[in-house]
């Protein structure tokens, strides 16, 4: 079986279903509501778990009921949290998420500054024995840690390559794969343009770069040479989610020894299912949804 840990934070999310998005101050009636766990790594964890992989979430949370509802949530999908760490009197992350009838949304993330970046009790936990290390960039010194621990275990590592204040170069050159979302790529490299964008990241790492585009896809550079793969067309109904569940699909696919095309395809079938239900983690398929779905596309 396929061992992948994954590395960073957990957030709880609370939905908000609209008509259309707000552009403007006043006062807007939701047509539904859904408290769910979120947090890139967190749900990253959950799309492993549920295509097969033994997955351990390695994160922090609060000693608030938020944090025992996160790792409860987390624990209910088959995700071992034994290795994450409660802390005293702290209140863990939070999230509102606006999504409007097309799956569009608006994340406005809180994340808690009451949980330490320090990361040095993560020497105490043997990274050799996975197949994969997939971090996110909200916990920066999570991610540098456990990168560099399974680095010198030679194990591979994924970065989900997302917007945060710190700089993220010292991830990604710790990165076998770094997968970044679009505005993550522009904020690191400074380019709109995603050719040259993608050769910019290229320089900072010795491994695979990737960028994803929502419903265009995924472009990536193999050997130099830009690759895509495109989106599968599904009725979507929230997005919420969608990346990190893309990441953590990619993660199982790289366990498994796919190539990188066919990783990626993977992914992006995984991702496109996500979108078809309501909320973050509801519409994960397993593998036998996966592999029903995509074949009608061969």
């Amino acid at each position: 079986m396929t061992r992948i840990a994954c590395v960073g934070i957990t957030v709880q999310d609370r939905l908000y279903y609209l008509a259309k998005l707000p552009d403007g101050g006043g006062k807007y009636v939701a047509e539904d509501y859904r408290e769910i766990g979120g947090g890139p790594a967190a749900t990253a964890a959950v799309a492993a778990a549920r295509l097969g992989a033994q997955v351990d979430f390695i994160g922090r949370v609060g000693d608030d009921a938020t944090g025992n509802t996160l790792l409860d949530e987390l624990e209910y999908y088959g995700v071992n949290t034994a290795l994450s760490r409660r802390y005293a009197n702290a209140r863990s992350s939070q999230s509102a998420v606006l999504v409007d009838r097309h799956g569009e949304r608006i994340i406005i993330n809180h994340p808690s500054p009451d949980l330490p970046e320090d990361a040095q009790w993560l020497t105490g936990i043997d990274f050799s024995h996975y197949d994969v290390v997939l971090a996110d960039v909200r916990w920066h010194q999570g991610a540098l840690t456990a990168f560099t621990l399974a680095r010198q275990a030679g194990i591979t590592t994924l970065l989900d390559a997302d917007v945060t204040p710190q700089d993220i170069r010292p991830l990604v050159a710790l990165a076998d794969h770094a997968a970044f979302s679009e505005p993550g790529l522009q904020r690191m490299t400074g380019k709109n343009d995603i050719d040259a964008a993608l050769l910019l990241a290229a320089n900072d790492t010795n491994g695979q770069v990737y960028v994803t585009q929502g419903k265009k896809g995924c472009y990536w550079l193999e050997n130099g040479e830009q690759q895509h793969q495109a989106g599968f067309e599904v009725a979507v109904v929230d997005t919420t989610g969608a990346g990190d569940v893309f990441h953590g699909a990619l993660a199982v696919a790289l366990g498994r020894q796919h190539t990188i095309t066919a990783a990626v395809r993977y992914a992006n079938a995984v991702a496109a299912l996500k979108c078809t239900r309501p909320g973050g983690r509801a519409g994960i398929p397993d593998c036998d949804q996966t592999d029903s779905f995509l074949t009608h596309f061969v």
